[in-house]
């Protein structure tokens, strides 16, 4: 008997040391280290760049246009020069990136950020300007499914949510961060814009030298069959105390090779379609405003650098400030409840003044500032869903495939935003993101998952059982 409560005892320092048993999943269970804490701000340096790279060419066009006499068109298509280049780079790379591996492109991608960045500012023509600005987006949308796929992998169950999302969230301090720089790079002249357009390139290669040295995620070297390879990054990360028996990998090393059609097969085409419509809503309204929100404020009727500047600033950091309770509310109610109730604020906040008869710049301002808080709140979701409802051998393809739909939406809205604003005015331009937003609400309402506090095994595993807690919170939604 005090041998059996001895054991007990010792058992229970056991678990409570994090000793995994071959039969629980040492990622998904591990506590949260300086490792995870790290591959987080690591795999936060893309979306930064791509949140300060896309909103400093809204700015940069201010010097830009009369220096190389653009038309309205052709600044449509540098505004929307980018997001194509990232439809190619997230549909590519994305597949790239589950067939060779997530560390070799996560340094790969940001030497390409810096070199179209950097050749960006030395461009005359504007055919130049919209090449740099495809392959700076190509190299964008290469990060999305290479970094959030590399984190998701390595993040415990408790925290994948929070920490991916955090990393998206700082999309918003990067574009924070373009209008202060932009700000303070007004007076250098005419040829502003090209020190602005090159800028990107210092974050890149801060990044790429913080990035060196990061291992390859073991679950997908399992899947890939190098399983000593998988071992000695185990044994790396989390002691050499822990081996292959202390993983549980969702795909199996000797199932055939995964093919860019399966994310589109079985219960798969569920999951791509949600991902797809979902993001899509998210980002069209969003990349109008951050593209020209110097833009659509002049539309609003305010003038000046403090009005303009300092406007498109404060909208950034609500975004930033809206991301915290997000952040917060993602473990709590889950991320279905969350992505509803901020698509269902934003459809509101966008709509309303529209009806308002002769409106004035104020309820313009406050429906943009509401936007961006509720935005900030769930955008996030666009890197934590996708990576957590596909396994590993697809997962990159998911993400790189979510991420490429999503621009092709806001691609043509960005190339469309000055001829809106012309066309319908502020209001009406608002009006248009809330319809788009409106669809979000509805396929979100019909096809979302709920994901929070599941491992990846669960959550992408064809033969899964699921308790009666579980099936309660995800009644409904798609399977």
């Amino acid at each position: 008997m005090m041998e059996e409560q001895l054991s007990r005892s010792v058992m229970s320092i056991h678990e409570r040391g994090f000793a995994m048993s071959a039969t629980s999943n040492l990622i998904d269970d591990a506590p949260l280290t300086w490792f995870h804490k790290k591959l987080t701000v690591f795999s936060s340096g893309g979306p930064f760049i791509d949140g300060y790279a896309l909103s400093i060419i809204g700015i940069a066009l201010i010097t830009m246009t009369p220096g190389l006499k653009l038309s309205t068109g052709e600044i449509g298509m540098i505004g929307a020069a980018s997001l194509v280049g990232i439809f190619f780079g997230g549909a590519i790379f994305g597949w790239l990136t589950d067939k060779i591996g997530r560390h070799k492109m996560y340094i790969a991608d940001l030497i390409a950020l810096a070199v179209f960045s950097l050749l960006n500012g030395f461009a005359n023509e504007v055919w130049q300007v919209v090449l740099c600005r495809f392959l700076l987006g190509m190299a964008i949308g290469a990060d999305y499914p290479i970094a959030t796929s590399l984190l998701a992998e390595f993040l415990p169950k408790k925290y994948r949510g929070r920490l991916l999302g955090a990393t998206f969230v700082v999309w918003a301090v990067g574009a924070a961060s373009a209008f202060a720089v932009g700000y303070l790079l007004r007076s250098f002249g005419p040829d502003a814009w090209r020190v602005m357009v090159a800028s990107p390139a210092v974050f890149a290669i801060i990044t790429l030298l913080c990035r060196l040295g990061t291992p390859e995620s073991p679950r997908w070297l399992l899947s890939r069959g190098r399983k000593d390879e998988a071992r000695a990054v185990i044994k790396q990360v989390y002691g050499h105390q822990y081996d292959l028996s202390d993983i549980s990998s969702d795909v199996d090393a000797n199932t055939s090779r995964a093919k860019f059609t399966d994310i589109f097969k079985g219960r798969l085409w569920k999951r791509t379609l949600f991902v797809s419509i979902f993001w899509t809503a998210q980002v069209i309204p969003l990349f109008a405003v951050y593209t020209f929100a110097p833009d659509l404020l002049s539309s609003f009727g305010l003038s000046g650098d403090a009005n303009l500047y300092g406007g498109s600033l404060l909208i950034s950091m609500l975004f930033v400030i809206g991301g915290i309770p997000g952040l917060w509310l993602v473990e709590r109610i889950g991320r279905r409840k969350l992505l509803l109730w901020s698509f269902a604020v934003i459809v509101v906040a966008l709509a309303i003044p529209a009806f308002i008869h002769d409106v004035q710049a104020t309820p313009l301002f406050i429906a943009l500032a509401i936007f961006a808080l509720a935005s900030g709140a769930s955008s996030f979701l666009e890197v934590v869903y996708p990576n957590e409802l596909f396994p590993t051998e697809i997962r990159a393809t998911a993400v790189g495939f979510g991420t490429a739909i999503s621009r092709v939406g806001s691609a043509a809205s960005t190339y469309l935003m000055p001829a809106a604003i012309i066309s319908f005015g502020a209001a009406g331009s608002l009006l248009i993101g809330a319809g788009i937003t409106l669809v979000g609400l509805v396929a979100t309402l019909i096809l979302a998952p709920e994901t929070a506090n599941k491992t990846l095994h669960e959550l992408t595993t064809k033969n899964n059982t699921a308790s009666p807690t579980e099936i309660k919170v995800t009644e409904g939604s798609l399977p």
